[in-house]
């Protein structure tokens, strides 16, 4: 496989980019999106609506996030012109999404920790700590942590079978064989298997634009700032972000010959597209990780030099989806809650599985690890503080002691 050449310091043009366009980079855009939006959409609504936010708010939080993403993979794109897919954080959105059920924060306070853990990540870019700080995250405890958060959404998968046997029935059945035989379209199609026998089923209600309209409008939200959402969300989102997308995303952009690429760019405009996101809802900007391996691997184009149109065909459709956030709020919020539930449940079995895996891979560390998970998994929350961080301290300590045993010092 070539390399692409050393040309970040080029100006890109039109002609660059009429150069290089191909239709399987049109397409690999287009697949990045759908798979992305079918993937966590469900999951976004479901939070907005434990939240008790309008169409309105629920509305601005979606175009504010296609825009952040969009704008900021277009720019990194066109400069480096290598395929640079941006994407927000489902596993930081199923974070959110378990305060909004709890009820353990207000919206505003939620937004308040969007802003701490934006500032967080500028801070890691601007500084090119990045990779410093990263290495002394031990992978064990990130993927525990990241399991932890997921199952109990893959579990309400399973939870809303009794309440709507047919659709949800028939999503589990075509996500299973999709697993096996189409396992990148999985997601999608048990979407539209849902829509389609809720609909056979008259479970789908009419789309509901009211309080807002076809189009995303943005509105803001004043964010508020304490020290229980700063520990309780900013802390495990901005640590989440990090271990189940910043560095994944890099891990792609490296194997597929994007190593020219330097990391603190990235980071810093993930930073920055997320600072300025949050007042109106959007929860993160971060490098797109599974759906990045789309736009930046061969079937993009087998040529490495001509993959970067797939990320601006990505940007271009994840804005046009932010255009109309009001429509697509609409048509998510007409299904039935229990197929909402069981297509965020669905879309995250994967990661939830490669993250058990790799918290439980090796023997030493295993026991803080499975606590990590286990303790995060729970929910519990003690004196305001939420299962993630307990998890992270407990296993963190059991590591360390752990690791002072065997005479190895301190994580």
């Amino acid at each position: 496989m070539s390399v692409p050449a050393q040309r970040t310091t080029q100006r890109t043009t039109l002609a660059d980019l009429r150069r290089d366009w191909s239709a399987g980079a049109g397409i690999a855009g287009f697949v990045v999106v759908l798979v992305g939006a079918a993937s966590s959409i469900g999951l976004l609504v479901g939070a907005a609506r434990d939240f008790g936010l309008s169409a309105g708010q629920t509305a601005s939080w979606v175009l504010s996030c296609y825009l952040a993403i969009g704008l900021s993979g277009a720019a990194l794109t066109w400069r480096t012109r290598a395929p640079i897919s941006m994407a927000w954080s489902t596993p930081g959105l199923a974070l959110v999404a378990s305060i909004a059920a709890a009820h353990s924060l207000t919206y505003a306070e939620v937004l308040g920790a969007y802003v701490l853990s934006a500032l967080v990540m500028l801070a890691l870019g601007l500084s090119g700590a990045f990779e410093r700080v990263t290495s002394r995250l031990p992978p064990a405890l990130a993927n525990a942590l990241l399991a932890g958060v997921l199952l109990p959404f893959v579990l309400g998968a399973f939870r809303a079978l009794p309440l709507a046997p047919l659709p949800v029935g028939g999503m589990l059945a075509v996500f299973l064989l999709g697993r096996i035989y189409f396992a990148r379209w999985a997601v999608p199609a048990a979407l539209l298997v849902g829509a389609g026998l809720s609909l056979a089923a008259g479970m789908v209600g009419q789309i509901n634009t009211s309080g807002t309209s076809l189009f995303g409008t943005l509105v803001w939200t004043t964010p508020a700032f304490s020290v229980r959402s700063a520990l309780t969300l900013a802390l495990p989102m901005t640590i989440l972000t990090l271990a189940s997308q910043q560095l994944p995303g890099l891990a792609v952009l490296r194997a597929c010959g994007f190593g020219r690429v330097p990391a603190s760019p990235l980071i810093t405009a993930s930073g920055l597209g997320s600072l300025l996101a949050a007042p109106f809802g959007g929860h993160s900007t971060n490098l797109a990780a599974i759906t990045a391996a789309i736009s930046a691997g061969e079937e993009a184009h087998p040529d490495p030099a001509r993959r970067w149109p797939a990320s601006l065909s990505a940007a271009f459709f994840y804005l046009l989806l932010g255009v109309f956030a009001g429509w697509l709020v609409g048509a998510v919020a007409a299904i039935p809650v229990a197929v909402v539930s069981a297509l965020a449940g669905l879309a995250l079995v994967g990661t939830a599985l490669s993250s058990l895996v790799a918290a439980l891979g090796t023997e030493r560390g295993r026991e803080a690890a499975f606590l990590t998970f286990a303790i995060t998994a729970s929910g519990v929350t003690v004196w305001g503080v939420g299962s993630a961080v307990w998890g992270l301290v407990v296993g963190g300590a059991v590591m360390w002691l752990v690791r002072q045993q065997a005479g190895q010092g301190a994580v």
